[in-house]
């Protein structure tokens, strides 16, 4: 590990440091206007939500790091405290790049990024039509976090409003293929949150898991299961009796397979012939059937069948 003070480093690597680390970010397209009506679009990656009653988002406007000046944003808000934050698609973010020039003041970046403004129901500044998310925001709180170049101010404001495009929406929820979000990393990196980048990773609201404590000792040696596969297992609620364990794998008849159908199987996660291969392998190989059935394991948890899993774990210490 490398380990640094930030008093020994410039303010430029504490970002570089920080923005690479803490990603990637979601960014909020804001939108804001002067009290003289000059309208000002940034987008900002210091941004997330913060609560849901009062639904309450926060983003930060951080000073210029040549001079610690403050930027439009900052001054609108302090001026006339409202905003619209939105989302920022994969379709629309090299004109939000655009928009994050340091254009002057009186610089409409809706008319240097193409982007289009389309009135607001209970705030001021414009909305972005070109996103399938947008908050109409008034702002409760700005912190200052310093006065030095490179410093943030905490920008907190409540939702008023949403408005969300119902073609990003399927079974209730904004799906994430749908919306097709971009998050923000350091330098020029970004991560498109959708695709084969998406996963599923189920809560364990409802439940409370055995633990790692709980887990048998040879299962915690494997060279095949990896750490986010032991947690899968310690999720569980209740680790089922070896009785249990028996009774199922003995419902599985063994069959007789070659090394590379086996291997065919385990690439397409079929944990029940891999099972059943693996039974028929125990006959005459017990090392080599342990190591099928870690790879049943692993497949059985790829398929979220945990129960499953657990019985296997179970039974490979009664060959």
């Amino acid at each position: 590990m490398k380990h640094i003070d930030p008093k020994d480093i410039s303010v430029r690597e504490i970002q570089k440091l920080m923005s690479g680390g803490v990603a990637p970010r979601p960014i909020a397209l804001v939108s804001t206007i002067s009290a003289g009506g000059a309208i000002n679009l940034s987008p900002f990656s210091f941004f997330n939500i913060f609560g849901a009653n009062p639904p309450v988002v926060a983003f930060s406007p951080t000073r210029r790091g040549r001079d610690g000046t403050t930027k439009d944003t900052y001054d609108n808000l302090n001026e006339t405290r409202e905003c619209v934050a939105q989302a920022v698609t994969h379709a629309m973010v090299e004109q939000v790049n655009l928009a994050s020039s340091d254009y002057a003041s009186d610089v409409d970046e809706f008319v240097k990024s193409g982007l289009t403004p389309i009135p607001s129901d209970l705030v001021k500044p414009p909305r972005v039509k070109e996103s399938p998310f947008q908050m109409e925001c008034r702002v409760t709180q700005i912190i200052p976090l310093g006065t030095d170049p490179g410093s943030g101010n905490l920008v907190i404001c409540e939702v008023v409003r949403f408005h969300i495009d119902e073609k990003v929406i399927r079974n209730g929820v904004i799906d994430p293929d749908l919306i097709d979000l971009v998050g923000r990393n350091s330098a020029d990196y970004y991560t498109r949150a959708s695709g084969s980048a998406v996963f599923t990773v189920k809560k364990p609201a409802s439940r409370i898991g055995v633990g790692f404590d709980q887990l048998p000792e040879h299962i915690k040696q494997s060279c095949i299961l990896t750490a986010n596969d032991l947690a899968q297992l310690a999720g569980f609620e209740q680790i089922p009796d070896e009785a249990e364990a028996r009774d199922f794998i003995s419902s599985f008849e063994p069959l007789e397979v070659s090394e590379p159908v086996f291997d065919e199987w385990s690439k397409d996660y079929d944990y029940r012939k891999m099972l059943q291969g693996a039974l028929a392998t125990a006959r005459t190989d017990r090392a080599r059937a342990r190591h099928h059935l870690e790879l049943t394991v692993k497949a059985a948890l790829y398929r979220n069948d945990l129960d499953t899993a657990w019985k296997v774990v179970l039974y490979m210490n009664m060959i």
